[in-house]
């Protein structure tokens, strides 16, 4: 059975970015990815909707070592994957990269230390044996090993560490709630997860179910693309901000500086503006309400009814902040060839849908953009010395892996910011976290459970409704660290990159059971009694003093000031 130290689940943009910093940091190491679908890039592959792009701006959605030098700020989907594919490329991880593999299980062996992963073809729903030259075999030319599972055929391969870079929705299917009458309906109803190659809306009245990214993405595109008229139908509104397509500070710093350093200090420049706009949203949510009614009002025509189809009944960043590059979204409901409906469906009828409210909207296209649907792991079952784990009931550890599950890390991006933000420290953890293994001999690392009764909520905090549909699936994160998952990429850069990795964690040899783990005590988190603001943090640590709860304080931003010549250099 074949075996590398590191196997990566997932080839999208976590993915390929965990298995260059492998390649970067760790070159010692083995590593194979195993990638569900026929092709990497991960959601930048499988979203081919109009106007796909990024909502979050590529110098934080790109990668620390690689700079962005594409012109847009916002790019779209094409571009991204071609920035993927091109990282791939120049690190030397293509060849690493297994198509066609779902990985539906891990089980691991205290005695062996080490994952027992079982994995299904996805392309062709059987096991080949791996001929000469094709990629599936590994360094010393074996193939993958089958087992029946279920009365099926399927691959085993074995690891020292499992590294998950799956993203956290389900790509085969999107959410689609109960909509009344809808097989009365003579037209296409499609969703943007999964986007016909075939549908002409050239001339067509589409109406879009919808008002988050992929909705506020989608008008202005269809319209770019021939549509006479596209209607956004929302239950309820979100926010929406205008920003430039292109960074002028960008475009000038690349005309002065070297690539690298233009790329450093715009990634610089826009975490902090990013973090100020949470922050601000955070602790003055009255102001950010009536400062984004305003910005959006003076883009739209006088009279525009923004009260209603503009003003959420939720605080700013109690769901994702949608961005419109140049404001493409109010110039096409300024134009009227777009419109806004705020109000709920009675039914559909043959040509359009009608509201409760009486009002039909006439359509021949429905575009049912409703959402994602929430999935841990990419739905794999884990098992540790023969018990389930249920994930609903562990709690996060640094929001990256697991209490009680050993050797296995998780990407968990930013959800008010740029997701490569985190993945990028998540991956330099795992590196830190495998060599600090290899120095001391110990080939088994596992998070300690925070001490009994630590008040826990759910992983990701945010309230949109793709999260509270799947609530109860979801890990849990402590009121505490390091069992806290912040939203601060300033306090996770001090955490991740350069504080302590044995807090709270047991490295062990192979052979002892990770049950033999104790729940985290004051003696043994490392927990500064005198000062309640260092707890779950160790004394030695340069992080031994927090911030405030997902705030910004000087002495993090001062320190920051040498992480960005860190960053500089790193690029």
């Amino acid at each position: 059975m074949e075996h590398v130290d590191v196997l990566i689940v997932g080839a999208g943009l976590s993915g390929i970015g965990a298995a260059c910093h492998l390649r970067r940091r760790c070159p010692e190491k083995s590593f194979a990815i195993l990638e569900a679908r026929e092709s990497i890039g991960g959601t930048w592959d499988l979203f081919r909707y109009p106007g796909i792009r990024s909502d979050s701006d590529m110098f934080t959605l790109g990668y620390t070592f690689k700079p962005w030098l594409g012109a847009k700020a916002i790019a779209d989907g094409p571009s991204i994957l071609d920035y993927v594919r091109d990282t791939a490329s120049e690190h030397g991880v293509l060849e690493q990269v297994r198509l066609g593999r779902r990985v539906v299980g891990a089980a691991w062996s205290s005695e062996d230390a080490r994952w027992t992963v079982t994995i299904e073809r996805t392309a062709t729903g059987e096991i080949e044996r791996s001929g000469a030259g094709e990629a599936e075999l590994s360094a010393n030319g074996a193939a993958e090993h089958s087992v029946a599972v279920a009365g099926e055929t399927a691959e085993q391969m074995t690891c020292s560490f499992l590294y998950c870079c799956t993203g956290y929705y389900r790509y085969d299917e999107g959410y689609s709630p109960a909509l009344p009458g809808r097989e009365r309906f003579a037209g296409p109803i499609v969703h943007p997860q999964h986007w016909p190659e075939e549908l002409d809306y050239a001339g067509k009245r589409v109406v879009v179910i919808g008002s988050g990214a992929t909705a506020v993405t989608l008008v202005p595109a269809m319209i770019e693309g021939g549509a006479e008229h596209v209607t956004m139908l929302q239950r309820s509104p979100s926010y929406i901000l205008a920003i430039p397509a292109r960074d002028a500070i960008a475009d000038w710093l690349r005309e002065r500086l070297p690539a690298h350093v233009a790329y450093a200090l715009t990634r610089y420049k826009n975490v902090l503006l990013a973090t100020l706009i949470y922050q601000l949203s955070r602790r003055a949510p009255t102001f950010m309400n009536r400062m984004l009614r305003k910005l959006a009002s003076r883009q739209l025509p006088a009279g525009y009814d923004v009260d209603t189809h503009l003003n959420p009944s939720y605080d700013p960043w109690d769901q994702r902040l949608c961005l419109v590059p140049d404001g493409d979204l109010f110039r096409v409901l300024g134009s009227g060839r777009a419109a806004i409906e705020t109000g709920t469906i009675d039914t559909f009828t043959e040509d359009g849908i009608r509201l409760s409210c009486g009002q039909v909207l006439d359509a021949d296209i429905v575009v049912s953009a409703t959402g994602l649907n929430l999935l841990v792991l990419g739905g794999m079952s884990l098992t540790v010395d023969g018990e389930q784990v249920d994930l609903s009931q562990t709690v996060a550890y640094k929001g990256m892996m697991f209490c009680g599950v050993p050797n296995l890390a998780l990407t968990l991006g930013y959800t008010n910011a740029s997701w490569t933000l985190k993945a990028d420290l998540v991956a330099e953890y795992v590196c830190r976290v495998l060599a600090h293994m290899d120095a001391h001999g110990l080939p088994v690392c596992v998070p300690r459970a925070p001490a009994p009764g630590l008040p826990t909520e759910p992983i990701i905090d945010l309230k949109s409704g793709y999260v509270l549909r799947s609530i109860d699936v979801m890990p849990k994160q402590g009121a505490t660290e390091p069992w806290r998952l912040r939203q601060n990429y300033f306090h996770d850069l001090r955490l991740l990159r350069r504080g302590p990795i044995d807090d709270c964690v047991e490295f062990m040899a192979a052979g002892v059971s990770p049950a033999a783990t104790l729940p985290a005590t004051n003696a043994t988190a490392g927990v500064l009694v005198e000062d309640n603001r260092t707890e779950g943090l160790s004394a030695r640590s340069p992080v031994a003093v927090a911030e405030p709860a997902n705030g910004l304080d000087r002495s993090v931003v001062g320190d920051e000031r040498v992480e960005l010549a860190a960053q500089v250099a790193d690029v």
